[in-house]
């Protein structure tokens, strides 16, 4: 062996010497109220002895490792303790403080933050009464637990570990606290947790509790992840309880960590609004008790998207029986396959009338039958038809409304130009006013109410634009236009006069019928003015005939006198 290699065994010893003896020195400086790992090397009758690295072993009672007489530990466990007791000749160790004890008891675990075993004895104002040691003692409600405490009696009579947290008045108002006992459990096993995952991996946990945005789940002691509604399902979810309930197990998969400075930098970004929202958001809490690291998780992603095999589930023309998941202004959607839905205009929602809102044929959670009319995998959309279902009942109407042939429908509405007449189901067609205007049975028609029955005729049909013209039957289909018969009569005396006025060369005749319309009778029936000279030709004739021997002489007379006092006042 040469003198080289001597030396560098001697360094390496002296060097593993050195580091025992500052891990020994180490192990020897211990406090009381520190927390240490002990290893169990030996378990007698009423004692349990434990190796924690000093050069003397520390000593729990056996009494505090049992349950139910049944002692929990055996040689080689190791085991979560703290220090009680310090001197050159032993270290006592203990699980918890129990028991009776004095006031000096109590001020080494207010001092050195030992836990201390209580009983909760009744529910107060503010907290809970809590019995350590037979001394009274209160723990606020805020202090009790690292969530909110939603059913205060479940805690009665239960015994749990503390903290004291004021020790005052030599012992008569003592405040304790449990929730930092759990805090720093769950740091532990956060630690712990973290290091030993990593994104993309598939977890199972338990729900802890529900929210409007999604749920918590419990991934271990202390170690609470999210799982926002979007990622419940690959189906539509509105809120979380519609899939969940708390206490369910449920497999998740691992989307990421937020990281501590990540999340304290956020906080102190937030920090800055806070006087705008005095109060956290509810639920806000649980997520952030993991204080360190914000979980977020999926369970929808544990199993397939179900888009991508909807080409070889659906095609064009299936028919299928969906849930009506949600209305809008312009359709419904429709839920056809678990995380498929598709939508439905309002113009494919009904053949039978015209539907201005979802929610006139449609309600929420309803069940219907739809037909698929297109399937766009890539955009993930799927159109829907739930009037095509029954089919169009336009293609019967050659057959079922021909030409010419009578049928009973109902008033659906009036319009400005016509009446609108609903005669099948999906088939309406219109009358309209010009026809209503000529025919006998136009006060029947105006009088007709909205669901009113009546009787018509197919007139006209447009099957390329869904339109029937309708008319009258019967007696009412009879066609009277008295009006545009005298406008008739009006023309003709109108040509008649003009004709007769050219023909006649005197200008005195042509002064009588100057005018088209003066030999034509008044509308009020009083004579026109050819037969007011009539009236004058024969009273002046009636004049000269009769001379003086009576009769007519005296009429004939008056009524010459008469007809001049006319003439001269024009």
């Amino acid at each position: 062996m040469t003198e080289e290699n001597t030396l560098e065994q001697e360094s390496a010893s002296f060097a593993d010497m050195l580091a025992a003896h500052e891990e020994e020195q180490s192990a020897a400086r211990l406090e009381v109220g520190q927390k240490v790992k002990a290893t169990v090397v030996a378990i007698t009758s009423d004692t349990v002895f434990v190796s924690t690295g000093s050069k003397v072993d520390g000593l729990v009672e056996k009494s505090e490792l049992e349950q139910d007489g049944v002692s929990t530990c055996a040689v080689g466990d190791v085991l979560d303790l703290y220090v009680v007791h310090v001197s050159p000749q032993e270290v006592r160790l203990s699980k918890v403080v129990r028991g009776a004890g004095s006031l000096n008891i109590l001020e080494d675990a207010y001092k050195g933050r030992l836990p201390v075993e209580g009983k909760v004895t009744a529910q107060v104002k503010g907290g809970f009464s809590v019995e350590i040691m037979r001394r009274r003692a209160f723990c606020p409600l805020s202090q009790f637990d690292v969530r909110p405490v939603d059913n205060p009696e479940a805690y009665l009579g239960k015994t749990l570990n503390f903290v004291i947290t004021k020790l005052e008045q030599s012992g008569r108002n003592i405040v304790l606290s449990r929730r930092s006992l759990l805090e720093a459990e769950q740091a532990e096993g956060r630690e712990a947790f973290l290091a030993k995952v990593q994104v993309g991996d598939v977890l199972e946990g338990a729900v802890q509790r529900l929210t409007p945005f999604g749920a918590f789940v419990e991934l271990a002691p202390g170690v609470d992840g999210m799982v926002h509604v979007s990622e419940l399902s690959w189906s539509r979810v509105t809120q979380p309880d519609e899939v969940l309930a708390v206490g369910d197990k449920v497999r998740v998969k691992l989307l990421g960590i937020d990281q501590a400075d990540k999340a304290d930098k956020a906080e102190a970004d937030n920090s800055d609004n806070a006087d705008k929202a005095d109060k956290p958001e509810k639920g806000a809490r649980g997520h952030k008790g993991n204080r360190g690291a914000r979980i977020s998780l999926s369970i929808r992603q544990i199993t397939e998207d179900p888009w991508q095999s909807v080409a070889e589930r659906l095609h064009a023309g299936d028919t299928l029986t969906g849930k009506v998941l949600r209305l809008t202004s312009f359709g419904a959607f429709i839920e056809v396959l678990p995380g498929i839905e598709g939508l439905a205009h309002l113009s494919e929602l009904s053949w039978e009338k015209r539907v201005n809102k979802a929610d006139e044929v449609l309600t929420v959670g309803e069940e219907v039958s739809v037909k698929v009319k297109e399937v766009d995998s890539e955009k993930r959309r799927v159109s829907l038809s739930v009037r095509d279902v029954a089919g169009d009942p336009w293609s019967r109407v050659p057959e079922d409304f021909p030409l010419e042939s009578e049928h009973t429908g109902r008033l659906e509405k009036r319009a400005a130009f016509g009446l609108f007449i609903n005669l099948a189901p999906g088939i309406t067609g219109l009358m309209p006013n010009s026809l209503i205007n000529s025919v006998r049975g136009r006060s029947k028609f105006a009088k007709l109410a909205p669901g009113e029955e009546v009787t018509v005729r197919i007139n006209e049909m447009d099957l390329a634009n869904r339109k029937l013209t309708l008319g009258a039957v019967g007696e009412d289909a009879e066609v009277v236009a008295p009006q545009r018969e005298a406008r008739s009569g009006q023309t003709e005396g109108g040509q008649g006069d003009r004709a007769d006025r050219s023909a006649r060369p005197d200008r005195g005749d042509r002064a009588g019928a100057g005018k088209g319309d003066r030999g034509r009778p008044r509308r009020d029936g009083r004579p026109g003015r050819d037969e007011d000279s009539d009236w004058k030709k024969h009273a002046q004739s009636s004049s000269a005939g009769a001379g003086g021997a009576g009769g007519f002489s005296i009429l004939g007379s008056a009524l010459a006198e008469a007809m001049q006092k006319k003439k001269e006042s024009k």
